[in-house]
């Protein structure tokens, strides 16, 4: 299991990958890396008209991860009144969502889940029941007629 500080680290290079980070230097500078998905942002929205973007997103963290992730980049996240709390809607271009914003969030949720997942697991071990795997799975009886 990677510690908290591996996987802080592991976010911060998936945010470098995404703002071009071409040097080491680059790469390990997690501010310099937001700032220049922002002016990727600002560039996008000079050259294209924003557009509204739905997102449904069911698991809470990812909500919390995606709408967090849209206002560093200076996005303003919103749902509509009587829209489901799992509805995100944003406007940005169109480029910027399709090759940054979406890919971005769908990494940074991977590993997060993938480190939540470690820990469930390794607490329920250790304080439940050690056999975590899923339910058997077995035929189902003969009907009667």
């Amino acid at each position: 299991m990677i510690s908290e500080d591996q996987l802080r680290e592991k976010l911060r290079k998936i945010e470098a990958l995404y703002a071009g980070a071409k040097t080491d230097g680059e790469k390990s500078a997690a501010g310099a890396a937001a700032e220049r998905i922002r002016v990727k942002f600002e560039n996008a929205s000079k050259q294209e008209r924003a557009e509204e973007f739905k997102f449904s997103i069911t698991d809470p963290w990812s909500r919390q991860l995606f709408i967090a992730l849209c206002r560093r980049y200076g996005i303003k996240p919103f749902r509509y009144t009587r829209m489901h709390r799992q509805t995100v809607i944003i406007r940005a271009p169109a480029s910027f969502v399709q090759m940054t914003l979406w890919p971005e969030f769908e990494e940074l949720s991977s590993a997060l889940t993938a480190h939540l997942d470690e820990i469930t697991t390794k607490i329920i071990r250790e304080e439940v029941h050690e056999a975590t795997q899923d339910a058997d799975e077995i035929r189902e009886p003969r009907q009667l007629r």
